[in-house]
């Protein structure tokens, strides 16, 4: 059975799909797709907390599916802009896990994730897969992985 590790990048998927389609990401049905068949090794969703209670019951969501779900604080600088990025930190996990299983699924449009897709794919064997909305995912991401999952209506809600 293939071993496979999951790695959400919540705010990404969250503002993509939202975007072009107008819609949430549908989990339940991606957990059905991604997993059905397979060995589940692990599967991180990389969110920001505000702490408001709608997101928290959204991450609730998240851990009752089956993810392991990590917070960073979301901060406001003082020139307006904004930070909640986990980059660093799915990159850490993407690595620490490729050793360990047979595919990694990535969820994200970051074009600054097709350097670690090279690299786990090249360094551990492993098949990289990634989720995104289709002229929304970096064209690097999409070349950088053996597959590429067009989000649609069939994981849209």
């Amino acid at each position: 059975m293939e071993k496979v590790a999951i790695f959400v990048d919540v705010q990404n998927i969250y503002y993509t799909t939202r975007d072009r389609y107008q819609k949430h990401f549908n989990y339940n049905a991606f957990w059905q797709q991604a997993t059905q068949g397979k060995q589940l090794v692990t599967a991180f969703a990389y969110a920001t907390d505000r702490g408001d209670s709608k997101q928290q019951g959204f991450q609730q969501i998240l851990k009752n599916i089956g993810f392991t779900v990590k917070l960073k604080p979301y901060i406001q600088r003082s020139d307006g802009s904004r930070k909640g990025d986990w980059d660093v930190g799915i990159t850490l996990d993407v690595i620490e896990y490729a050793s360990q299983v047979d595919r990694v699924i990535l969820l994200s449009g970051d074009g600054d994730f097709d350097l670690l897709l090279e690299k786990v794919s090249s360094r551990y064997g492993v098949m990289t897969e990634v989720y995104g909305v289709r002229g929304l995912t970096a064209p690097a991401l999409i070349k950088a992985a053996d597959s590429f999952v067009a989000i649609g209506e069939g994981l849209l809600m």
